[in-house]
C-alpha cells in the first residue's frame, strides 16, 4: 500500500518503520510544518496516499478527518483524547461514505488484554467480596490522562461490576504504556497485566488496521478488525 503519516513524532517514524518491513511505501508525511492548513489543501497532499495513519494531536483529529474524507482516503486514528467529537467524527465519515477505524490501544496484546479483562471480571463479579481497580503508567510527555485505554478497561469492567471504578495514573519518564487489573479481596489479590517493551506493537497495530480497512465502508473499531483477524466473526 501507499500510506500517507499524520504525524511524525515517535509514533509516525515506527510507523514508517514497520511499513517498510512489511513492504508498504510513504508517499505522504505530514508533520507541524502542515498545521495551519486547513482540510481542503491537506486534502491535496494526501491523494496520492491508499491509506492514512494518524498519530498526530487530538486537536488535529477533527480537520485530518475531514481532509482524508475529502480525498476518499481511509483513516487510521491512532490519537487519543478526541473522543467527546466522536459524534461529529462519525458524521463526517458516515455523510462521505469514507472509512474511519480507531481504537484507544492498537496494541495486539492489549485487545486481547481487553478480552481477558472481560472474562476475569465476569466470573469474579460473582464474588463481592473482591473489589476491582485500574492502574495505568505512560511516559511523562502523554498528554491526556487516564489513558485511553485505561478508561476502555474501565468501560468493559463496568459491564460487570456496579458502582465507581477507581482509575489511578502515573505519568513519568520513558515508560510505553502499562495496564493493570486488580481484584482484591480480604486474603488475596489477582492481578492481571499488560506491559508494552516499545512502541512497535502500535505500530504493529496500526499497520493491520490499515490493511484491513481498505475496500470497507464505515466507522469501525480496531476491534472489529480483531474479530476478523482471530475469527471471532
Amino acid at each position: 500500500m501507499n500510506i500517507a503519516l499524520i504525524g511524525y513524532g515517535s509514533m509516525g517514524r515506527m510507523v514508517e518503520s514497520q511499513a517498510l518491513v512489511r513492504g508498504h511505501s510513504i508517499v505522504t508525511i505530514v508533520n507541524e510544518h502542515h498545521s495551519g492548513l486547513d482540510a481542503s489543501h491537506l486534502a491535496e497532499s494526501l491523494r496520492a496516499a491508499d491509506v492514512a495513519i494518524d498519530f498526530s494531536a487530538a486537536a488535529a483529529v477533527l480537520r485530518n478527518v475531514e481532509a482524508c474524507m475529502a480525498a476518499d482516503l481511509p483513516l487510521v486514528e491512532g490519537t487519543t483524547g478526541w473522543h467527546e467529537q466522536m459524534d461529529k467524527v462519525r458524521e463526517i465519515v458516515t455523510s462521505s461514505e469514507g472509512s474511519f477505524v480507531f481504537g484507544a490501544n492498537f496494541s495486539i496484546g492489549v485487545n486481547l488484554f481487553y478480552r481477558i479483562v472481560d472474562h476475569a471480571t465476569e466470573l469474579l463479579a460473582k464474588f463481592p467480596e473482591y473489589e476491582v481497580f485500574i492502574e495505568e503508567q505512560h511516559h511523562s510527555q502523554k498528554k491526556d490522562a487516564p489513558s485511553g485505554t485505561a478508561l476502555k478497561i474501565k468501560e468493559i469492567v463496568s459491564e460487570h461490576v456496579d458502582g465507581d471504578i477507581p482509575v489511578a495514573y502515573t505519568r513519568a519518564g520513558h515508560i510505553p504504556g502499562t495496564h493493570r487489573v486488580g481484584f482484591d479481596g480480604t486474603v488475596e489479590q489477582i492481578i492481571i497485566e499488560h506491559v508494552a517493551r516499545s512502541r512497535e506493537c502500535f505500530a504493529v497495530g496500526a499497520l493491520m488496521a490499515a490493511e484491513w480497512i481498505v475496500g470497507k465502508k464505515g466507522v469501525f473499531r480496531f476491534s472489529d478488525a480483531m474479530d476478523e483477524i482471530i475469527g471471532d466473526k
